[in-house]
């Protein structure tokens, strides 16, 4: 049975969690076995919850208990279940964007990388991709277009951030993904995977070249916002790849060029 709690003070100390703490709190870099994470919208909780990950509470909009929550809550056992009117709930920057639902949930252990490369012909790497946005929107893209697994470089936005979360629409929790130790590329060549730098150079591939298709393992780079990836990771993977630009435009934003090249690059 369901611990339902309402709340009708926006300073109450159970909203916390949702309200005060920032990102970087909740990450708990000090103590990660003890990370939470803030999963947005009944969707995204419901791919959080079939991957196994553990509530820890919820906080909704007081109609939505026998509405888009009841099927959640019914999952849920008796996980906490703070509601609140709307009025109440809208104080919290971007409630309105979450579909009357969040639920705070225990983070996972990372994976090891080479674990999670096991068995794996497809990868993607992403190299300081900062806007948690384009994180989401890529790892999306991933799943949804053939690709195996996401790394990420330590600069960049965690997958399980709020923002990053809803933009994927919970696919986060669909595909493999782990952080790696550093920038080097050393990791990923020894696990036997030929390394593509998207990048938009005059000495390159076109994307839809054969040897690309031809190759049996890929790790697909993907450089951060603006820059790109470093001219040092590109100088240091095997093969440097651009899509073609028409009409004078320079590039695209990483999000839609990773949906192209995942598009093209998954084909085996």
């Amino acid at each position: 049975m369901n611990k339902i709690i309402e709340i009708k003070d926006f300073n109450a100390p159970e909203l916390d969690v949702y309200a005060r703490l920032s990102e970087v709190q909740l990450l708990n870099r000090e103590f990660p076995e003890k990370g939470l994470f803030i999963a947005e919208s009944p969707k995204v909780i419901e791919r959080a919850l079939d991957a196994g990950y553990e509530p820890v509470s919820c906080l909704m909009e007081k109609r939505h208990i026998e509405g888009e929550g009841k099927q959640i809550l019914e999952r849920i056992g008796d996980v906490p279940v703070f509601c609140a009117e709307f009025d109440v709930l809208t104080q919290l920057t971007g409630f309105k964007l979450t579909r009357g639902m969040l639920c705070a949930m225990k983070r996972k252990p990372l994976p090891d990388v080479k674990k999670l490369c096991e068995n794996k012909s497809r990868i993607v790497v992403l190299d300081r991709v900062m806007n948690p946005t384009n994180v989401g929107a890529i790892i999306r893209s991933a799943a949804a277009l053939g690709m195996d697994a996401v790394l990420l470089t330590p600069g960049c936005s965690d997958p399980l951030y709020r923002r990053a979360a809803r933009v994927s629409m919970g696919t986060v929790f669909q595909i493999d993904w782990t952080f790696l130790a550093d920038d080097s590329l050393d990791e990923i060549k020894a696990l036997g995977f030929r390394t593509v730098a998207m990048a938009l150079k005059d000495n390159s591939l076109s994307i839809d070249d054969p040897r690309l298709t031809e190759e049996e393992k890929l790790a697909v780079f993907m450089g951060t916002e603006g820059d790109g990836l470093s001219d040092n990771t590109i100088a240091d993977c095997d093969f440097t790849v651009k899509i073609p630009m028409y009409h004078g435009v320079d590039s695209l934003n990483v999000a839609a060029a990773s949906a192209v090249a995942f598009y093209q690059l998954g084909k085996k």
